[in-house]
């Protein structure tokens, strides 16, 4: 049942926006009686959180390729695919979109991008663990600075995104690392 719902609302989102959700349509697409959406639920943003916290449970690999520039390219290409393909990149903007308007949603999201730059920030651990930086690195400031870059064109500027901004946000955190700006 879960995953009918997220698949709904994802779908919804992707075709109408979040000014368009209703938990009568995600009833009617999911299948799933929308007096059990509002009882476990409550209504659209807590659809929305549902949502993001099913994402923040997806599996994704985490590079691995003995090399933190290149570990640091393969997130930032992740986070590029994720938002551009065709298939799929449109519910995800659309998710985060809508979660920025729900304060159940932006507590969700919040959670998720917790979870996403704790998980990516291990490419940095390793990176230490193999004598590429020194200790002290913030691991997780490392992939935000890498991965800000996109969000920011996403979410704000509206700007396209393609491999050669992803290569070279990933080579602006990694000159900063370098450069011992995230070192405590």
């Amino acid at each position: 049942m879960r995953a009918a719902v997220v698949d709904a609302v994802l779908a919804e989102l992707s075709s109408g926006g979040y000014d368009a959700l209703t938990v009568e349509q995600v009833a009617t697409r999911s299948g799933v009686h929308k007096a059990t959406l509002y009882r476990r639920w409550g209504g659209v943003d807590g659809l929305v959180a549902e949502a993001l916290a099913h994402s923040a449970e997806a599996e994704w690999a985490i590079p691995d390729t003995g090399s933190l520039a290149d570990d640091l390219r393969a997130v930032t290409h992740a986070v590029l695919v994720g938002f551009t393909d065709p298939a799929y990149g449109g519910a995800a903007t659309a998710l985060i979109s809508a979660a920025l308007r729900s304060t159940q949603g932006a507590q969700a999201l919040a959670s998720f991008f917790a979870t996403r730059l704790h998980d990516a920030a291990a490419v940095v651990t390793r990176a230490v663990e193999r004598g590429e930086l020194p200790a002290g690195v913030d691991a997780v400031e490392v992939i935000r600075t890498a991965t800000a870059p996109l969000y920011f064109r996403l979410f704000i500027t509206g700007e396209p995104l393609d491999k050669a901004i992803a290569d070279r946000a990933a080579a602006a955190a990694l000159a900063a690392t370098e450069a011992g700006v995230f070192t405590a």
